[in-house]
């Protein structure tokens, strides 16, 4: 037996992508708007390009759901897009943000990834669920906790619903199930390698769209 087979999954998973995650939570734009030192027009920003991304996540759910490997997380309480339209409706003040809405070309080209993975290899999927869905019921929380207080917004209310996970009921019991299905994956272990190299790719992603929101906020100032 490898070291692979004979480590939990999500250890291998979580522990092999480390580096990356640590990278996208340390982001310049991240820490810049969390500490305060961006006004609510940069969140609104984020949040805009969150919609993106898990439009991409949601739109293979159907599809993927009798799928052996990426059917198991398909969690509709874990759905976000419903969410984030109430929250920029918000944002938006109700306006018809869908009609001008345009992604980051980081944006676009994470959301692409995902598409294209939902289509063609389940597993990859699976890599692109994880870092987004488990990172928003850890870490995630921090994000819409500060928010609230920077922004004003009511508790778990509209402006921060996409980090209120209430269909989930506990939150740690959820990922301690969630790790015990990475763990039953149903792929040998050269599939896993290419998982993980997929979750590190996801990671890699989603700090280049922090990049460029970084970017966007030195051009013009998103307050």
């Amino acid at each position: 037996m490898t070291v692979l087979e004979a480590t939990p999954f999500s250890t291998v998973i979580r522990d092999a992508s480390l580096a990356q995650h640590t990278e996208a939570r340390e982001s310049a734009f991240m820490g810049d708007m969390l500490g305060g030192r961006l006004g609510i027009g940069a969140f609104r920003r984020y949040t805009e390009q969150l919609w993106f991304v898990y439009r991409a996540l949601e739109g293979a759910a159907d599809a993927l759901a009798g799928d052996p490997v990426a059917g198991p997380f398909l969690t509709p309480a874990l759905f976000r897009a419903a969410a984030l339209e109430r929250d920029l409706d918000h944002l938006h003040r109700g306006g018809d943000w869908r009609a001008t809405l345009r992604p980051l070309p980081a944006t676009e080209a994470y959301a692409g990834r995902v598409r294209e993975v939902a289509r063609d290899w389940p597993g990859g999927y699976v890599a692109h669920h994880y870092t987004r869905y488990l990172g928003d019921i850890s870490g995630g929380q921090a994000i819409g906790a500060t928010a609230e207080r920077r922004f004003g917004f009511a508790h778990r209310g509209d402006g921060v619903r996409f980090y209120a996970f209430d269909g989930i009921g506990s939150p740690a019991a959820f990922k301690r199930t969630y790790r015990s299905a990475l763990d039953r994956l149903p792929v040998d272990g050269g599939e896993r390698l290419r998982i993980v190299d997929e979750c590190r790719r996801a990671f890699t992603l989603n700090t280049a769209v922090f990049r460029e929101l970084g970017d966007a906020t030195r051009v013009t100032p998103l307050r």
